[in-house]
């Protein structure tokens, strides 16, 4: 097959407007076209008055050999690549042991399912509970301000993407399609298949939480094995080996391949895997707010006359700004349609993330504003410096918010004024428990608060309205990415110091969302399978 790029259609076009674009683009009879398949379809809305659909369709024709030859210097006439998923391996019948998967985010998941499908019978410790139990513990925070530390946004089957707005798409450099792999065991756990082409795919909590018990499902039918409220104290290393784990309840597994999947708020873990010598290192992260605008300004902002279109759904935005003083402030996590959500997993600490459902229907936009930091200007010393660095104003914020797990928010145009907020206007919060209005101007550290405030404004020359004196600012978000990174090699994906300890996903420094985890996890499934198979 052949692969076309960059086809261009109006909103609205009839399904066989696609076959007649293929053919005028390449100048060839209607006979000559045998099939066309919508590999990728993304949404042009540079001019909002004329917002056009994308299209990457790989095509079937009677003389593709021709073709070719006739747009050999076309860079959007190619060869369609190979997008199938190859399994490098396949274990013995007569496996002595198995690997052991600490953690079942995204990362944990993938590595866990790959392992499985390969025969290798993983083992996958899980310190939350099964998603749906899980569930239930999430909203006894959104509901009743109760946290449960070991089952919450961030601990649980599925992991923190179960709580999001359910974004499938990354820029990571992907050459072997593995994100594809990624979006076919979705669809076979019940996505929508309009995942595999939309240019900007999402599916939802309520959607995820099923997908992932399916997911359990396949990997227990293909002998895996999966274990919920486990959670892992200690990582037994002789002389640079890993040779076990002991769980919390005293019990021992020993297992020389250890995936270290524990996702970016598992705080206890990074203590102990620094006690116990493994190299990590301090990374830079993010710090900020949530803001809420209407989502209706948003989308007449970036759809103009086309806002309410259900064909484009709930308009997005991406914005960066580089403010004078040198920090970088930029949006984070979007939701549109969407709510901010209580995201903490430690006593005593108030911490946003945003979340959408697959309608993206609510009635507010979120997203994180929020300002790059790094080890070398903002926590120097210890590797673990940026974890204290994020209790400091987790704790600030849960102070500021009345120490009852409500966060503490203002708005916009009393923020940029430099006074506290005593009323909401138009703008209503989503945050559950509750916003206690207050003054933010100690929640983050001064060059933060200084840099958003001098982004606000500059949004607003992209977004109009962006600095809508009643939108709402809800702090803190803090765990944009994790604060460290557990080092490994390049070319096994094990510890730099520690053999058999295959750290991966976000809590490990190596991705950032449910997709570039996923791929993740499956590029150290293969290591793995890899190592095992050798011995």
């Amino acid at each position: 097959m052949l692969r076309l790029t960059e086809i261009k259609l109006p909103l609205g076009h009839p399904e066989g407007d696609i076959r007649a674009a293929i053919i005028k683009r390449l100048g060839i009879a209607e006979d000559e076209l045998i099939s066309h398949v919508v590999f990728k379809r993304g949404v042009d809305a540079r001019k909002s008055h004329a917002i056009l659909y994308t299209y990457t369709l790989d095509v079937a024709l009677r003389d593709e050999a021709a073709i070719l030859a006739r747009f050999k210097n076309d860079a959007h006439v190619k060869t369609s690549p190979d997008t199938r998923y190859h399994f490098v391996a396949q274990a013995p019948q007569n496996l002595s042991s198995r690997p052991v998967v600490i953690g079942m985010g995204p990362a944990g998941l993938f590595a866990g399912l790959l392992l499985a499908q390969m025969g290798f019978r993983p083992l996958i410790l899980e310190r939350g509970k099964a998603v749906r139990e899980r569930t239930q513990d999430t909203w006894g925070l959104w509901r009743k301000g109760v946290l449960n530390p070991e089952s919450n946004v961030q601990f649980g089957e599925g992991g923190a993407g179960t709580f999001s707005d359910g974004k499938l798409y990354s820029q990571i450099k992907d050459p072997r399609f593995l994100s594809r792999k990624v979006l076919e065991e979705f669809v076979k756990a019940s996505a929508p298949e309009e995942i595999l082409y939309e240019s900007h795919p999402h599916i939802g909590t309520f959607k995820l939480v099923g997908m992932v018990e399916r997911m359990r499902a396949t990997i227990e039918s293909l002998g895996g094995e999966i274990r919920f409220g486990c959670r892992v104290d200690d990582i037994e290393i002789e002389k640079g080996q890993v040779t076990g784990v002991m769980l919390a309840s005293g019990e021992r597994i020993a297992t020389s391949h250890l995936v270290l999947a524990v996702g970016h708020s598992a705080r206890d873990t990074f203590e102990m895997i620094h006690k116990r010598g493994i190299y990590i290192e301090a990374k830079p992260f993010s710090i900020g707010f949530r803001i809420e605008h209407p989502q209706s300004l948003i989308d007449r902002a970036r759809y103009g006359k086309n806002a309410g279109n259900p064909q484009l759904g709930a308009a997005d935005y991406k914005l960066v700004h580089h403010a004078s003083n040198g920090r970088s402030v930029y949006s984070f996590c979007m939701c549109p349609g969407g709510t901010v959500v209580a995201a903490t997993s430690e006593p005593g600490r108030v911490v946003t993330n945003g979340m959408s459902q697959y309608s993206r229907n609510e009635r507010n936009a979120n997203a994180g504003i929020v300002v790059g930091i790094t080890p070398e200007q903002d926590y120097p010393g210890d590797p673990l410096a940026g974890v204290e660095f994020q209790r400091r104003w987790e704790s600030r914020a849960f102070e500021l918010g009345g120490k009852n797990y409500q966060a503490p928010g203002q708005l916009v145009g009393d923020f940029l004024a430099g006074r506290p907020s005593t009323q909401f206007g138009e703008v209503l919060p989503s945050y559950a428990p509750g916003v206690h209005l207050t003054d933010l101007s100690t929640a983050l550290p001064d060059y933060a608060i200084e840099a958003i405030r001098e982004a606000l404004p500059a949004f607003a020359k992209q977004i109009n309205g962006f600095d809508l004196a009643d939108a709402v600012l809800t702090g803190v978000e803090t765990r944009t990415s994790s604060p460290i990174r557990i080092k490994r090699n390049k070319d096994d994906y094990q510890s730099i110091n520690t053999s058999g300890l295959y750290p991966t996903g976000e809590g490990a420094g190596y991705a950032g969302g449910i997709l570039s985890a996923a791929v993740d996890g499956i590029e150290v499934a293969e290591a793995v399978a890899l190592s095992m198979m050798r011995g």
